[in-house]
């Protein structure tokens, strides 16, 4: 084979694998990004029913299901870029 012809032949092979690492990287920041954002709103649900002294978790349950809208939705906004 020609050196061109090489050097090409290197260059498409690499492609698929920065591409899948490209994706996997894509993903779990996803994965992370919706992670934080349950967590945080869940720990602050759970700061707001201590300082306002509820027996039930009643922010913490509200908070945390809005979390989860919230990551669901961001993480779907940014899967259909």
């Amino acid at each position: 084979m020609k050196p061109e012809q090489e050097q090409e032949k290197e260059k498409n092979q690499k492609k698929p694998q920065g591409k899948w690492l490209s994706s996997y990287a894509k993903y779990t920041g996803m994965a992370f990004q919706m992670g934080i954002i349950i967590f945080a709103t869940t720990w602050g649900g759970i700061k707001i029913d201590q300082l306002a002294g509820f027996e039930k978790p009643v922010f913490t349950i509200i908070l945390s299901l809005l979390g989860v809208f919230a990551a669901i939705y961001t993480a779907v906004k940014d899967f259909l870029k």
